[in-house]
Parts: structure tokens; C-alpha cells; sequence
């Protein structure tokens, strides 16, 4: 790589690790699993710069290597090993706190398959039409829409039928 591109890559890298940060952990629910996320997506950008410094929408580009990164990783065979014998903590009681309410919707999020995380943070956290979140996971508009009911109906189960959004199943269908 050339020091002038190596010095685009540097600058973009730096001021997006914040956001590629945030979005790895809405997906991984974990600090540890989203520095992993973004270093595995930061250096595979590192190879691809030059491909990836001509698209027209670089954020767009990087943020889809960070989702397919995410949820690709469950077909490694590291993935399936497991340092404890223990089974996953139960959903912790809600008070009524803001951040307790958090951290019990990302515990119910980590316990969906890996597409359905990432259609619901993609969908939700980051307001994106279901088309781009189609293209984004290389699928089709239909799928995303499946994804997106059945992993409210999860979520909806797992808390307690809680309403997590303002929109009901009719109307997700037609987003």
C-alpha cells in the first residue's frame, strides 16, 4: 500500500472505530466480542483498501463487512467451542431502570440466531429500510421481513410479551 493510502486508511479507520465499536456491540452484546468484530473487519479493510476506497459509500461498504463478519463467524470451528460448562444466566428482573432494561433486551437478543440479531439491531437500532438491510446480509427483502417477525416474536417471548416496538405484526409486515 502506497503512504498516501495507507494515511486514508488510518484517518477513516480512526474516526469510525467509535460507530463500527457501537453497532459490533449491538450485535455481539459483548466489549471483548466487539473489539474482536471490528479488528477481524478493520484488518480485512486493511487488505480490500483499495477496492474499498473507490466505492461511493465506504461507511455503507465497511459497516456491511462488520454484519456478514458477525454473522459468518458462527461457520468457524472456534466458534463452537465453549470455555464453560455453564448454561447461559437467566433474564435478570427488570426494576423499571433504563440501563437494567438494556442489558436484559441485549441478554434476549444474544439468545437469537445470529441473521435475526443483526436484522433487528440493523432494522431498529440503526433505522435502516428493510432493502438496505437486505443487500447488507446479501438476501432478500422477504427474508429480512421473516427475520424481523420472528425475532420480535422471540424477543416478545423471551421478555415477558412486552412491547418492544410501536408497530404491530401487520404493519412490520408491510415495512
Amino acid at each position: 500500500m502506497r503512504d498516501a493510502s495507507q494515511a486514508e486508511y488510518v484517518d477513516y479507520v480512526t474516526a469510525r472505530i467509535p460507530a463500527l465499536r457501537r453497532l459490533a456491540f449491538l450485535l455481539a452484546g459483548d466489549e471483548h466480542r466487539a473489539d474482536d468484530l471490528v479488528q477481524q473487519t478493520i484488518t480485512t479493510l486493511y487488505v480490500k483498501w483499495q477496492r474499498a476506497a473507490a466505492v461511493t459509500h465506504l461507511d455503507g461498504y465497511v459497516r456491511t463487512m462488520l454484519v456478514r463478519t458477525f454473522v459468518d463467524e458462527r461457520r468457524l470451528a472456534w466458534a463452537r467451542v465453549r470455555l464453560l460448562r455453564e448454561t447461559p444466566e437467566p433474564l435478570p428482573p427488570a426494576d423499571g431502570s433504563g440501563i437494567e432494561d438494556r442489558q436484559i433486551v441485549r441478554v434476549a437478543l444474544a439468545r437469537l440466531p445470529r441473521r435475526q440479531q443483526a436484522v433487528l439491531v440493523l432494522r431498529f437500532f440503526y433505522d435502516l429500510p428493510v432493502d438496505e438491510v437486505a443487500a447488507i446480509l446479501g438476501c432478500s427483502a422477504g427474508t429480512v421481513k421473516s427475520h424481523t417477525s420472528r425475532g420480535l416474536t422471540t424477543l416478545r417471548r423471551l421478555l415477558g410479551e412486552r412491547e418492544l416496538t410501536g408497530f404491530s405484526t401487520q404493519e412490520m409486515r408491510s415495512r
